[in-house]
């Protein structure tokens, strides 16, 4: 094998420390001590030594630091002036780390454990260190063994210690103390420890991720569901993929099997199936298949347990088999532990954990996620299964439900389905011979109408056998409705226009042969005209052909007048009797009204029909009338009403089955609010809840991903940038699929929410994904905005080459509009900033100062084409003042040029000075003309400055800025008297203005650089 140079080493170490976490970048640090050990370099030798030991740490394989660490010790004891000060500290600091592997390793005898914490101690105390990380490895080693005073003991010895360099940050101590807290039943206490943390106030490489993760079930124990759902979906987000995380990503899991969200939990545990294999951190592995047991014994008692899980060590298993599997070795962890310990505290915790029953039923976390199968136990299970016995030999029950039923069923009420659903189990629970004949009928007669509202092929046959046994039992009336159910069902399977009109008409005809004292007779016909207006609505426009779809056609009226009449005409003839099916056309005149283009008409019948349903007292009717009304006035821009409306409609759908139309009517409420600038809240809490509901009628990928897309929106506007981007993320496949707009619309939108989370590269991914869809588009400017902004975020991320492309893109795609022209001053001033960033050589500087030239003469060409038109004091403002920035930019890049050039001394060879010369023409033979390049600064700043002073004082911050710049600029060259008048001068400006023009602070700030100039 071929021996490293210590180059070569060298290159590698840099390469591994910037290398993803993981048993890859572990196993090549290894080769890299092993290469350097071999070579005889000492000084390396350390070096890869640390640099194994911080691999290991941020992976997986934590606890094998434990032999780089002891050969690095020993190279410390050899020969400590080899350690220079931060070698020092840094092996100090290793030393927590150590303790807390050593702890976390079941096969290190306790006696070792204890000895290497005496060790710290002893080592700690002669380096004169605080003992505050001592008592904390303390506490956790007496806690792991069950003693308890010693764990308290060390608990108050450690708060009470002193800080100082070797004491862990503060995010990792808090952690610490949150989760002792946690294990004395302390969760209020634990949060409260917490708050610096989740607030961001403490934070390092790890937390808030950890943080966020521990904080889960304390906050669903102590009912505080809102923040609950916030840790999860930002907390996730940070840990997701990252290996030496995953105890919280067990975390996570568990809160979602005990949250109702076992589907989350699956989809989380399938992100880290990789990891499912045994770890080399054998606590870690504890803790990671403890939060997945968790979800895999939920799943088995939801019925899941033969459904297909993640594969263990490459060979697949299901739910219950995973569980098994997964359950035996990690109480062979255990043991190993309490063998270890002389306690059973690691096991018994560990079985206290995996069985817990869930905290809540469900608690909606706005992300998308898969629903569950349907275990197949439930498929096959027969009906009566689900009844007791108790409740299915009890007449007095079933006739009790019966009554009810049959109520709910008279007065349309959303809960009449469920109580017949229920009826039909308990009477299928019965020996038939025992059952009623015209409640078997009724029975018959909900499944045929549950059977023609799915499209079932044989409805009609389901509908004629309920009309017939209806009639034999001498139920006339019932037998009417079936028979108008009938005409609907034909209609509704698209029967030849004939035959439901003769549908049609027998279910008006039997209507109307009922008997005169038979108390629905009114209604029965009432309900057949109103069906046949409805349908016969419905095969004109058929007969009409397929133009009928245009409905604003010059001089064709599709029927709509028609219907308008015959729909007012039933109003009338119904209004004060039957006002409930009189709300009914109401909403159809006012669906009408719209469909003609005619919202103000449509508005008053709206609420009309919502006012009728609601005195008819089912206010439940009344909630699809509203909802519409609220969409009508929003699309009028007039917000108060359209929330008026909504919240009615949310009043009133309290006793709605639906599914569907609870999640429309959230939607709809959320959307209003999010146009208001102070409801962003209560916005995002109905399109929480919007999205839930929907989900719950199968509608994920439509009205589901639109009431996410509220809510990220929701999110965004409270400032929760990382709930809205995995919101959003989640759903966005979904999103994509409504239309071409729609996709560049939420691109844009998380590639704003990731610009935000500082993710450049990724926020730079979604824009220039949404620029790709509006490649084809006519206009171009959707285009060259989105490259612009894709340029800006690659400029972060420093990939100068992508962001060079996607900035001349952008220029391309503005100068095709022509009407563009402070985009393009904008994206030249951009590239002239990257020109010099890759290398700053001659021919950079003088490509950035062309650039600055060239966005300078595209306003002063659009400045003039203005002056040839009219006075210049009409010129758009943008425009000046994108022009005095320019000059002030064009300034600050000369500057970068003399201080880089004064950095690196006189480094420039001849060609390259030369090379400067010739582009700047202020360059001598040994670089450039320093004392030109300030006195053209300070040309360009008093320029800016001038013309800023044109433009008012809602400009005076920039004035100042170009003031400030051109007197300090004046001081350096030696003239600091200039410097310092032209600054007064403006002071003296300032402090003349009327009150109430001056921007707050800004006279301070002027007054205070004057002073440190002439200072």
């Amino acid at each position: 094998m071929t021996m490293l140079t210590r180059e070569e080493i060298e290159q590698g170490l840099v390469e591994n420390r910037n290398s993803p976490n993981g048993t890859a970048r572990n196993a090549h640090a290894e080769a890299l001590v092993g290469a350097a050990e071999a070579i005889g370099d000492g000084p390396l030798f350390r070096t890869a030594l640390d640099n194994l030991i911080n691999a290991y740490l941020w992976s997986a394989e934590s606890s094998k630091m434990l032999v780089p660490f002891a050969r690095l010790l020993q190279e410390y004891d050899k020969d400590p002036g080899a350690f220079g000060r931060w070698d020092a500290h840094s092996l100090f600091w290793q030393f927590k780390w150590v303790a807390t592997a050593i702890s976390d390793s079941p096969e290190i005898p306790l006696q070792s454990a204890v000895g290497w914490l005496e060790e710290m101690e002893r080592r700690y105390r002669i380096a004169g260190y605080s003992e505050r990380p001592v008592r904390e490895s303390e506490l956790w080693l007496a806690d792991a063994i069950g003693d308890d005073d010693r764990a308290e003991r060390a608990h108050r010895a450690w708060l009470a210690a002193e800080r100082d360099d070797m004491s862990d940050c503060h995010a990792c101590e808090l952690n610490g103390q949150g989760a002792y807290a946690v294990l004395r039943g302390e969760d209020a206490r634990a949060l409260e420890l917490w708050q610096p943390v989740l607030a961001g106030e403490r934070t390092c490489a790890e937390e808030p991720h950890r943080v966020l993760a521990t904080s889960l079930l304390p906050l669903l124990r102590l009912g505080r569901l809102d923040e609950a759902r916030s840790h999860h979906v930002r907390g996730y987000r940070m840990a997701r993929g990252n290996e030496s995380l995953l105890p919280s990503i067990g975390k996570h899991i568990e809160f979602c099997a005990l949250s109702g969200n076992e589907s989350r939990g699956l989809e989380i545990l399938a992100e880290h199936a990789a990891h499912m294999s045994p770890l080399v951190n054998v606590d870690d592995q504890l803790a990671f298949h403890g939060g997945v047991l968790v979800l895999l014994r939920r799943l088995t008692e939801l019925g899941h347990g033969r459904s297909p899980a993640v594969p263990y060590e490459g060979v697949p298993h299901t739910v219950s088999e995973l569980y098994e599997v997964l359950r035996a070795s990690s109480l062979d962890i255990a043991r190993r532990f309490d063998a270890r310990n002389g306690t059973t505290r690691v096991s018994d915790r560990f079985l206290a954990r995996i069985g817990r029953e869930p905290l809540v039923d469900v608690l909606p976390l706005g992300v998308r996620s898969s629903a569950l199968p349907q275990p197949a136990a439930a498929v096959t299970a027969p009906a009566a299964a689900t009844v007791s016995p108790v409740a299915a030999a009890d007449p007095a029950d079933l006739a009790d439900l019966v009554e009810r039923a049959r109520q709910a069923r008279e007065q349309r009420h959303p809960a009449a389905d469920a109580l017949w659903a229920e009826v039909g189990v308990r009477v299928d629970a019965r020996p038939q011979d025992e059952v009623d004949p015209l409640l078997a009928a009724d029975v018959a007669d909900h499944r045929a109408l549950t059977a023609a509202r799915g499209g079932a092929e044989n409805a009609a046959e389901l509908l004629e056998a309920v009309r017939d046994r209806y009639r034999e039992l001498r139920q006339a009336e019932r037998a009417a409705l079936a028979e108008l159910r009938l005409a609907s069902a034909a209609a509704q399977s698209g029967a030849e226009p004939q035959r439901i009109r003769e549908l049609l008409a027998a279910a008006l005809k039997a209507a109307e042969a009922l008997d005169a004292d038979e108390p629905l007779r009114a209604r029965r016909i009432a309900l057949a005209e109103l069906s046949a207006i409805r349908v016969e609505s419905y095969l004109r426009s058929l007969e009409d052909g397929p133009g009928h779809e245009h409905l604003h056609e010059p001089g064709r009226d599709h029927g709509h007048g028609e219907l308008a009449a015959e729909l007012g005409a039933f109003v009338t003839a119904y209004g004060e009797a039957l006002p409930d099916l009189a709300a009914e056309a109401e909403e159809m005149l006012g669906r009408v009204a719209l469909s003609q283009g005619d919202p103000e008409r449509a508005l008053p019948l709206l609420a009309s029909s919502a006012a009728r349903s609601v005195a008819a007292g089912l206010p439940w009717q009344a909630v699809d009338a509203l909802v519409l009304r609220a969409g009508v006035l929003m699309s009028l821009e007039r917000p108060e009403e359209a929330q008026e409306a909504a919240r009615s409609a949310l009043e009133h759908s309290a006793e709605v089955t639906e599914s569907e139309t609870h999640g429309v009517v959230r939607l709809t409420l959320a959307d209003i609010l999010l146009r208001r600038s102070d409801a962003g809240a209560e916005a995002a809490e109905h399109a929480l809840t919007a999205a839930h509901w929907f989900d719950q009628a199968g509608l994920t990928a439509d009205g589901g991903a639109q009431a996410r897309l509220v809510l990220a929106r929701a999110y965004a506007r409270e400032g929760r940038h990382a709930d809205a981007a995995e919101v959003l993320q989640s759903t966005l496949p979904d999103l994509l699929e409504h239309g071409e707009g729609q996709a560049v619309s939420v691109r844009e939108f998380l590639g704003d929410l990731l610009r935000q989370l500082n993710d450049p590269r990724a926020a730079a991914e979604q824009y220039l994904l949404a620029a790709e869809v509006a490649k084809g588009w006519e206009d171009t400017r959707p285009q060259a905005a989105l490259a612009q902004a894709a340029a800006e975020q690659l400029s972060a991320a420093r990939l100068d080459q992508e962001a060079t492309a996607a900035y001349e893109r952008s220029l391309e795609l503005f100068r095709v509009t022509g009407d563009a022209p402070v985009a393009e001053v904008r994206i030249l001033r951009s590239l002239a900033w990257l020109a010099p960033r890759g290398g700053a050589d001659a021919a950079a500087w003088a490509r950035a100062r062309e650039l600055m030239e060239q966005a300078s003469e595209v306003l002063e060409a659009a400045l003039a084409e203005y002056a040839s038109e009219g006075e210049l004091s009409e010129v758009p403002v943008p425009l000046r003042s994108e022009l005095a920035q320019t000059w002030l930019q064009l300034a600050q890049v000369l500057d970068w040029r003399v201080t880089s050039h004064e950095q690196s001394g006189s480094d420039d060879d001849d060609a390259a000075a030369d090379a400067d010369a010739d582009a700047e023409g202020a360059d001598g033979e040994d670089g450039p003309d320093v004392e030109a390049l300030r006195l053209e600064e300070i040309e360009l700043t008093a320029r800016a400055g001038e013309l800023y002073a044109e433009l008012g004082p809602d400009h005076l911050g920039e004035r100042l800025q170009c003031v400030q710049y051109a007197a300090w600029t004046e001081q350096e060259i030696g003239r600091k008297d200039a410097g310092a008048t032209r600054l007064a001068a403006l002071v003296d400006e300032i402090r003349a203005m009327p009150e109430g023009v001056v921007p707050e602070g800004l006279l301070e700030r002027a007054q205070s650089s004057l002073d440190s100039l002439r200072s």
